[in-house]
This record gives C-alpha cells, structure tokens and sequence, in this order.
C-alpha cells in the first residue's frame, strides 16, 4: 500500500480483459482473507460515536457494505446502510440526489454532528455529490474505488450503468454532475484506489489537484474490495486520524 495520486484524463482506458475475467476469484479470495484477519482489525483506533452512513456501488444494497458496517459498530462508531434499496443511479436517489441528501439531512438532524460519508464504486461518486451540495452537514468523504475522475468509458460498467439507471453516460445531465462531483470537495476527503481494478481504471479513481484529498493506493480487485482487511483496516484509520485524517 502506498499514498500516491496521479493526473486524471478523459483518455484513458477500460481494464484490460485478463483484469476483468480475474475479478470474480479475487473477490472470493478477500472473503476468505478476512478469515485470519480479526486481531489486526481489533487493533485500529476505537471510534467516538460519529454518525458514518455507508453508500453501496452500483447494483448493489446496503447488504454488500455488511462486513464494514458491523465492523465500524463494533470499534464505535455509529454506522448505517444508506436505505435506499439498490443502487441503480437516479432511480434510487431521486433525479437530483433529493433522496440521499434526506438521509443525509435526517442523520445529522438526529445525531446533532456531520455525517462521515463512505462511498464504494458508484456510491463514492454519490458521496462526493452529496459533500459539494450539503457541506455543512458532512464532515468528510470516503471514496473506494470509485471513478469519479474521467470518463465513464474508462469503465468496464459504463453499458450496465445506462442499462439500469436509464441515463446515457454523455448525457447533459450526467456530465454537468461528473464535473460537479470532479471538484475539489469542500470538506476533507480520502480516495481509495487500485490500478489493478478490473472494472474501473484506477487513474480515474483518484486527482491530485485537490487540496482536501489524500490518495491512497492498494492492490484489490473492484468486487468485494470493501471485504478485504487491508481496506477495512485503513478506513478505521483513517477515521481515527491514525493517517492524518478524522
């Protein structure tokens, strides 16, 4: 694992086909990793009680972010699935986030502090429009692999997004938001990513003119990369300001 960031383009390209294919056994390999992991992931920062809302990638619900949730209960945190079903874009969230930025709202209407918003894939796009739109309600961004810095082309997904969200990825509407999410955040954020990825180029998980971002680099696969210790490790970090964030 290394802290690094390199330049985003709009010219870069899909994972390679032997990347893709190998998704499927290295996501089974970081469920099977977690198995001798628990003393290591004991042994990070306890939490304080911060309200930490948990956004799923795309297709998935609230139950493929289970393991972290129950991991962040269990070291103190106040964590929660989004609510929102499936992720399928727009068709969950509302046509202009209204729905994500209710939950957000209601959180820190009940808790009285700023929500940790921590976003895996398409759910890390969510994650930093929701920061530039409610600032003051969100106290810091997350994002695991989650490309949010280039074009949807340089994706594996970009088809199944249009297919189940019903928007055209060079639409209007959806490249006035990439541009808005692509902004430097105005609260402190942290982008998790792999240039080993199969479904999603990690150079576009990730800038470096961001005053607020850290970059951080792991090797992972993008299924299941919320399973694997090193990953659940280094968000309890740095929650717990272990890595200078929190």
């Amino acid at each position: 694992m290394s802290v690094r960031g390199s330049a985003p383009g709009s010219d870069h390209a899909p994972p390679s086909k032997l990347l893709w294919a190998a998704e499927l056994p290295r996501a089974a390999w970081a469920v099977v990793s977690l198995l001798g992991a628990r003393k290591m992931l004991d042994a990070a920062p306890k939490g304080d009680g911060r309200p930490v809302l948990l956004l799923p990638g795309l297709v998935n619900s609230d139950r493929s972010n289970f393991v972290m949730r129950r991991y962040l209960e269990r070291l103190g945190y106040r964590a929660e699935g989004w609510g929102l079903g499936r992720n399928i874009g727009r068709r969950a969230v509302g046509n202009d986030g209204e729905k994500l930025l209710d939950r957000i709202r209601a959180l820190h209407a009940e808790t009285g502090v700023p929500v940790t918003l921590i976003g895996v894939s398409l759910g890390g796009i969510m994650a930093r429009f929701a920061a530039h739109r409610l600032p003051d309600l969100v106290r810091e961004v997350i994002t695991v692999s989650s490309p949010f810095a280039g074009s949807p082309r340089a994706t594996n997904v970009w088809r199944a997004f249009e297919l189940l969200s019903g928007d055209k990825v060079d639409s209007e509407r959806v490249t006035q938001q990439a541009a808005e999410v692509v902004r430097p955040l105005p609260v402190p954020s942290t982008a998790i990513w792999s240039r080993s990825d199969g479904l999603v180029n990690g150079m576009i998980c990730h800038v470096d003119d961001d005053p607020q971002c850290c970059n951080v680099e792991i090797r992972a696969s993008h299924m299941g990369v919320q399973l694997r210790p090193e990953v659940l490790r280094l968000i309890a970090d740095i929650l717990g300001g272990a890595t200078g964030r929190g």
